[in-house]
């Protein structure tokens, strides 16, 4: 267990009610210590950690960084996957060439995929004294942060920590693409043709990527209703840490249809990321951890 001044700093860091205590000692400990001992070998160990926007991805693995840096003595490397978007220009270009959904940040397909296969295999390879820049996305702007921004890391690492919605998720069969599963596509993708488009490049380049991890935890929220009152509150959090750099901060109304972009793929995650992954930690309406499952 971190010591209880960290826990306190981390709560309060992160904004974080007083019942996260009990999160944080049943259920994040008993991860950080299966991850002590899975990461003891020479090789960098890759974690990935799927979960719905406002299910705790973020929280869950600075956590674990902390953790494990405090009391296992491990480099960790966090990154998500929302830091690998493309640039609000590239999506403006694959918006043109594609589909004008495109345009928004979010689904598979609006990555920098080689920048994430890139700095996953620089992580891999650092060596004592070696320093690699982890990329950062500016929400509050939509855009990626300035390079000067970006904080470096000092090999070696033990651990890299890869958070993402759609990390780990699984493409879905064509014959499950054919009716839309809200307003969004059945208004704005009648023809199916960005859902395609996005299937197809989580069952090719995405899947690519994520074979590549060596364990994955699964956030398991209690339904998407849940989701989109936990993304409200996620994006009240950004607007306070923002400060006058808002433009990119979304109100409740814009949160809602924001998420519609999501849920197809969220919704398929329930079941398939689900049974594939190795830790799932399920979740209550309040936002709290209330049950473990591990697959040794």
């Amino acid at each position: 267990m971190v010591s209880a001044q960290s826990l306190d700093r981390f709560i309060t860091a992160h904004r974080l009610p007083d019942s996260f205590r009990t999160t944080a000692t049943q259920y994040f400990e008993p991860l950080a210590d299966w991850l002590r001992r899975k990461s003891e070998g020479g090789t960098p160990f890759l974690l990935g950690i799927n979960g719905a926007q406002g299910t705790g991805k973020t929280t869950l693995a600075a956590y674990l960084a902390l953790s494990l840096g405090e009391k296992g003595n491990r480099t960790v490397a966090t990154l998500s996957i929302d830091d690998f978007y493309l640039t609000k220009a590239e999506r403006r270009e694959l918006a043109t060439a594609v589909h004008p959904l495109l345009a928004t940040r979010g689904v598979p397909g609006t990555h920098d995929l080689p920048m994430l296969r890139d700095c996953l295999a620089r992580l891999r390879e650092l060596g004592p004294g070696e320093q690699h820049r982890l990329p950062r996305f500016d929400k509050a702007v939509d855009d990626r942060a300035d390079e000067a921004s970006w904080p470096t890391i000092s090999g070696p690492v033990d651990l890299v920590i890869l958070e993402g919605w759609c990390v780990g998720s699984v493409a879905q069969p064509e014959a499950a693409l054919d009716e839309p599963v809200n307003e969004l596509e059945a208004d704005r993708d009648a023809d199916g043709q960005w859902r395609r488009y996005v299937n197809e490049r989580l069952r090719t380049d995405y899947a690519d990527v994520f074979a590549g991890l060596d364990a994955l935890v699964f956030l398991q929220a209690p339904g998407f209703e849940a989701v989109l009152r936990w993304r409200i509150e996620q994006e009240r959090k950004l607007a306070v840490t923002a400060g006058a750099n808002t433009a990119g901060v979304m109100n409740e109304t814009q949160v809602k249809a924001f998420i519609r972009y999501f849920e197809r793929i969220s919704l398929h995650n329930l079941e398939a990321v689900r049974s594939n992954a190795d830790i799932v930690l399920e979740l209550d309406e309040y936002h709290d951890c209330v049950a473990s499952h591990y697959r040794e």
